[in-house]
């Protein structure tokens, strides 16, 4: 047994999973550091996976070889597509997990992922020699030494929970908070701040009356997380709806006076996109209801997670609004919501391989960046491990560029713009949305993956396979001749304008009444044709048809791409004293020497940078 490796990875949560079996697979001897090894990848909050642009992470990660899609597939107790009245670029799928298996499904991927141990213990002291990560000091004396080092200590770090006017320290609900770990970090020359985040009360199924609800069925079609999977093993089970009240907004409001959030006991920020219910209170005073969701915990379990009613108001003023919504009249609680308060690292200090420009060798992902989200989390996990065992080979950085995932996005929004608040990823984030479907994440990266070492020859077998499938189908549709004689009627009976002459296949599945699915049923050819794969045939149908419908917003955003590309090839780190450039803003020159931009695209994606500073520059660079 050695205390000596390659890649030592602090936090057993998503993005330390991630991160950890990303380094392995990729050859380097790694160490994954963790509290509880019966906690691994806990979902600390709803136990859901995905969800809008969310689910286009899990896409991504799964498409360059991570495990989060596999896992939750594989766990999965309801499953949906949302947005599918929306155009493909925003379908985003979503999957309401058993948290328990969940755990031990991700469990037994570390337990056979080759090159990795675990280690079970609380790291107390970053181990800094010539301005290099070198390892750390754990509570028990343990001294571990890596050449690489990735914190995803989530919200650890001197975490503090609040219910009311009552604090306790800890991490997560009866577990303890990481002290003294974040100062170790500090003293280096990192700065960190304050976040909050707060989850909801949990429920006894068996004191609801569900008659007084509205059911929401997940779906069973083909829709997964990974392209890898062969379909959902676990009983599928229902969610369920209901509204708040006045009843209950009366209730609430009489306990703000002990709400932590309006008290001054809590000073630091929450999402704003995942509100607490005072929060929603005071922002929408007008609102006489707010939509609730129970969704179940697991197949075996009586608890239920009631999404919408995040809250650290006090147990007894939580239960007594409960109890004013009819569903919920004789509701039982399991323990009541809760508030925490945690440490993070200021992303503008990393490099876009999530490695510190201050420390060489220590990477940071997840909720310690500011972000919030299990999806988020782990998609940066899995770069940190990639880029950490890039840099122990002696290799180069493994960085996305904003039009080739919303990994890509997520990681340059932080390290160049920084946060004020917990980080959401939304679809309205990506500029080139269009190019990062859900569907089309393997063409993205699985390439790219495979090239690093990452995504194994059996998954780029299994994309080729694929892309060879969508080519056929692409081409047979594009050459194909359709008469009016063969699709008249049915097209009258679809309401769209039948044809006048001749056209190709393609100009018809352009049509928004028209999919390839119903042209299959008129058409003996293209039914044979979508039946040609030996399997997925369904998936690739759906790939085909996309990019026949919107081919030319595909192509002309990919234009749009190519022209910042541009602007990405012009390299200007090392190349400004910006604190002396009097053309400049002096906020443009504040901003440029706290970021220190690689390109001038991202130069210009920097708030309070005008595109009068980026001419500035290109003259400069000109001469």
């Amino acid at each position: 047994m050695t205390l000596k490796y390659d890649v030592l990875v602090i936090g057993g949560g998503h993005a330390g999973c991630e991160a950890a079996t990303a380094a392995a697979n990729m050859g380097a001897h790694t160490c994954l550091v963790t509290m509880d090894m019966n906690k691994i990848a806990q979902m600390s909050c709803n136990p859901a996976v995905g969800g809008i642009a969310k689910g286009q992470i899990v896409r991504e990660i799964d498409a360059l070889g991570g495990q989060m899609g596999l896992v939750t597939d594989a766990t999965a107790i309801q499953f949906r597509m949302l947005n599918r009245s929306k155009g493909p670029a925003v379908w985003s799928p979503r999957a309401q997990c058993d948290r328990e298996k969940f755990i031990w499904q991700w469990r037994t991927v570390l337990d056979h992922t080759p090159n990795l141990d675990i280690w079970q213990d609380q790291a107390e002291e970053l181990i800094v020699e010539h301005g290099q990560a070198a390892g750390i000091m754990t509570i028990w004396g343990a001294e571990l030494r890596a050449r690489c080092i990735i914190v995803t200590a989530g919200t650890f770090l001197n975490g503090l929970m609040h219910i009311g006017r009552h604090m306790v320290p800890g991490g997560r609900i009866a577990e303890p908070a990481v002290p003294r770990f974040t100062e170790s970090i500090t003293r280096h020359g990192i700065t960190s701040a304050r976040m909050k985040t707060g989850t909801p009360v949990r429920i006894d199924r068996r004191s609801v009356h569900f008659e007084d609800m509205e059911i929401q069925e997940g779906e069973t079609d083909f829709h997964r997380f990974s392209f890898m999977g062969s379909g959902r093993p676990l009983q599928q089970l229902p969610c369920w709806t209901c509204y708040t009240n006045r009843n209950v907004h009366d209730t609430l409001r009489g306990g703000l006076a002990d709400s932590p959030l309006y008290n001054g006991q809590i000073k630091s920020i929450g999402p704003r996109y995942c509100p607490s219910i005072e929060t929603k209170l005071m922002t929408f005073p007008d609102k006489d209801i707010h939509p609730l969701f129970l969704e179940p915990e697991g197949e075996n379990t009586n608890e239920m997670y009631l999404n919408g009613f995040s809250s650290s108001l006090p147990m007894e003023v939580q239960i007594e609004a409960l109890r004013k919504i009819p569903a919920l009249r004789d509701v039982k609680v399991y323990r009541p919501g809760y508030a925490i308060e945690y440490d993070f690292f200021d992303p503008t200090q990393l490099k876009h391989s999530l490695e510190s420009k201050t420390i060489s060798g220590l990477f940071f992902a997840g909720q310690v960046n500011g972000t919030t989200g299990y999806e988020e989390a782990a998609g940066q996990g899995l770069v940190a491990g990639i880029n950490a065992a890039l840099l122990c080979g002696g290799n180069k950085p493994f960085i996305m560029r904003r039009d080739e995932s919303y990994i890509g996005v997520l990681i340059d929004d932080l390290v160049t713009k920084g946060v004020d608040e917990p980080y959401r990823m939304f679809t309205s984030r990506a500029e080139y949305r269009i190019l990062l479907r859900q569907d089309d994440a393997d063409a993205r990266l699985t390439e790219r993956a495979y090239s690093i070492g990452l995504a194994k020859r059996e998954r780029y077998d299994h994309w080729m396979k694929k892309k060879t499938g969508i080519s056929y189908l692409e081409h047979f549709c594009e050459t194909q001749p359709v008469k009016p004689r063969e699709i008249n009627d049915a097209l009258e009976r679809l309401g769209t304008t039948p044809l006048r002459e001749g056209c190709r296949l393609s100009d018809l599945i352009g049509r928004p009444q028209i999919s390839i699915e119903i042209l299959s049923e008129l058409i003996p050819q293209l039914k044979e044709a979508v039946n040609k794969p030996e399997n997925r045939k369904e998936e690739i149908a759906e790939a085909a048809e996309i990019r026949i419908k919107y081919k030319g917003y595909i192509e002309r955003e990919r234009m749009v791409a190519e022209k910042m590309h541009r602007l990405e090839n012009i390299k200007i780190k090392g190349h400004f004293k910006y604190s002396e450039m009097q053309q400049l803003s002096t906020e443009a020159r504040q901003k440029l020497e706290k970021i220190n931009p690689e390109t001038l695209a991202q130069a210009s994606r920097i708030p309070g940078i005008s595109p009068s500073d980026i001419n500035v520059m290109l003259v400069l660079i000109g001469r």
